[in-house]
């Protein structure tokens, strides 16, 4: 017996493998009758192995998503299980809606949703901006595209949250490698700047940039600890900076508080290298860019939050096409900071 794996107690006692005293101070209960030693990790992943092994019912949401490899979930958020009867013990989420044979399968021994339906779940369950990271790691994690998932979005057409989980579909992209890449790349695209391409290779250079758009040849890079703890990490990112401007692209780096402090900062400057490049985009008409169900997402939930311009007569022309960075009224970043105001947008 692995004690950092889950294991039933009474099974370990009735074999013998634990007496009721070390079950008691060596080991901690995850859920009824489940434990884990004392001094294990509690990862998402073990934590909803443990859910199964306490109900015996399919996993699902967030507890699917971390068996299927899902990076980056939150270990404190509850385990989630499908079964008719909706009571649950502390800890657990239980949801009791049907599922189609071809949305469950076993996963090491465990019945577990499919991705698509995982994906399915948490983009109806979850606000955007939160579900956006957890659905990029999926399809990053499964190999999944985010057609499969709108496939069940057609078969389910009027599911609860099926328009939020459609406008998440036409932002995912399993290409993210960190939910920072995710949280950039949506601050990007919701200040109205066209949809980058994500993990974009040089193969003759043996480099790959985080996101960009190769028609202007613009790259966005987000530094984790890592570029700025690691001295070969340093050295290194400045050789590959160096190839690619030679190759004749703009990087633009970004740091984590740049992120969380400034990220006005972060749309401007990305906005000025569009605009030397010849970007256009749309203030706030960028939505253009999102595809259909987001781009009508954005027109509608942000109407009642724009403020009137001082002569309502100009509307029309201010708030028309501009090209990125022209600024008869107001800026890309000035977009952002409205669109994120509004409660209906992507913003936490």
């Amino acid at each position: 017996m692995d004690p950092f794996i889950p294991f039933r107690g009474s099974q370990a006692l009735k074999r013998g493998a634990v007496t009721r005293s070390e079950l008691r101070t060596r080991y901690r209960a995850v859920f009824r009758d489940v434990y884990v030693a004392g001094d294990a990790e509690l990862t998402a992943a073990t934590k909803a192995r443990a859910a199964w092994l306490s109900t015996g019912a399919t996993l699902a949401g967030l507890s699917a998503a971390a068996v299927l490899g899902t990076k980056w979930l939150d270990v404190a958020a509850p385990a989630e299980i499908i079964r008719a009867d909706r009571h649950a013990q502390p800890g657990i989420v239980s949801h009791s809606y049907a599922l189609a044979d071809d949305e469950v399968h076993a996963v090491r021994g465990m019945r577990v949703t499919t991705a698509a339906r995982t994906a399915f779940d948490i983009g109806c369950g979850l606000p955007l901006a939160k579900a956006l990271p957890i659905l990029d790691a999926l399809l990053n994690a499964t190999g999944i595209k985010p057609t499969d998932v709108a496939a069940l979005a057609d078969r389910h057409h009027g599911a609860r949250g099926i328009r939020r989980l459609r406008a998440a579909l036409e932002l995912a992209d399993g290409g993210a490698e960190s939910p920072q890449e995710t949280r950039l790349r949506l601050q990007l695209v919701r200040a109205g700047l066209p949809k980058p391409e994500t993990q974009i290779e040089f193969r003759d250079l043996h480099i790959r940039v985080d996101l960009g758009w190769r028609e202007w040849k613009v790259a966005v890079e987000y530094d984790g600890i890592q570029h700025w703890d690691n001295s070969y990490q340093r050295s290194w990112d400045i050789e590959r900076i160096a190839l690619l401007e030679a190759a004749g692209w703009i990087v633009i780096r970004v740091s984590a508080e740049m992120l969380s402090r400034r990220p006005d900062v972060i749309v401007e400057r990305v906005q000025a290298k569009l605009t030397e490049r010849g970007a256009y985009a749309r203030i706030p008409g960028a939505f253009a860019y999102l595809g259909p169900t987001l781009a009508a997402h954005w027109e509608n939930t942000t109407q009642s939050c724009r403020q009137p311009l001082a002569d309502e007569g100009e509307s029309a022309s201010r708030w028309s096409s501009a090209r990125v960075g022209a600024t008869p009224s107001r800026t890309v970043s000035a977009a952002a900071s409205e669109t994120s105001a509004c409660p209906s947008t992507i913003s936490e």
